[in-house]
């Protein structure tokens, strides 16, 4: 067991590897993107959000160009001319702004027509609850888009999660192994970082929270990469924390 939560008022949570299994993310919401993105841009290219998630996409393929990175070709104005680099970038897991918020929209519509349901590991609902009963505010931080991070847990098999989570983060808040990230975060939510627990299965994350003075856990999840080596206490249920 840790004991650790009555020195917190609030949990910021990751979630691939940490509420979520990895081969969820990797094996089916990102193939679900990557074969429906061109039929989703066929139909959805004039809305003025897709747009924008347009626009900062070829920001970013002007500067991979700039650096010399073998790319797909983007050409012509034709809606589903950025098709190839988007799948590329789902490919590559790029943590591109302008691609989370993309891949949110994509998603969203297989949430909402059933095609999808999200998978959280057993003890996450009952760790969630447990929090709200003993006053702790959860938050979420992660590279995928806010509107991604809320279907997750709204469109869950344990149910709607999300009347148990005070906020929701993503990398315009700034980049995860960043730790001005979190010191923005702290700053946003009210509470000093030394009265925050994260929790993340990347120790570079861990270490950027911990700059901050943050208490941070590693987790420890069925389906993890492995890690090599991580100096900060360790997790494989929500349940060992007390």
């Amino acid at each position: 067991m840790v004991e650790i939560l009555d020195r917190v008022k609030a949990i910021l949570l990751d979630i691939e590897g940490t509420t979520t299994p990895i081969d969820y993310v990797f094996g089916t919401l990102f193939p679900f993107a990557h074969q429906g993105v061109a039929a989703f841009l066929a139909s959805h290219s004039t809305e003025p959000e897709v747009q924008a998630d347009i626009a900062q996409l070829r920001q970013d393929y002007r500067q991979d160009l700039a650096k010399g990175i073998d790319l797909p070709l983007w050409t012509g104005p034709d809606a589903t001319a950025p098709v190839p680099y988007i799948q590329y970038l789902i490919t590559q897991d790029r943590k591109s702004t302008g691609l989370k918020a993309l891949q949110g929209k994509i998603w969203q519509q297989g949430y909402q027509d059933g095609r999808l349901q999200s998978v959280l590991f057993a003890d996450v609902r009952p760790a969630f609850e447990q929090w709200m009963a003993a006053g702790k505010a959860l938050y979420i931080y992660s590279s995928g888009s806010i509107q991604a991070q809320q279907l997750l847990f709204r469109y869950s098999e344990a149910g709607d999660l999300t009347p148990l989570i005070q906020g929701y983060f993503d990398t315009q808040i700034g980049p995860k192994q960043d730790s001005a990230s979190y010191a923005a975060i702290a700053a946003q939510i009210g509470i000093p970082p030394a009265e925050i627990l994260f929790i993340s299965d990347v120790t570079a994350e861990l270490q950027a929270a911990q700059k901050t003075g943050m208490w941070v856990l590693c987790s420890i999840r069925t389906g993890n990469r492995p890690l090599e080596s991580t100096f900060f206490p360790s997790i494989d249920s929500f349940h060992l924390i007390s």
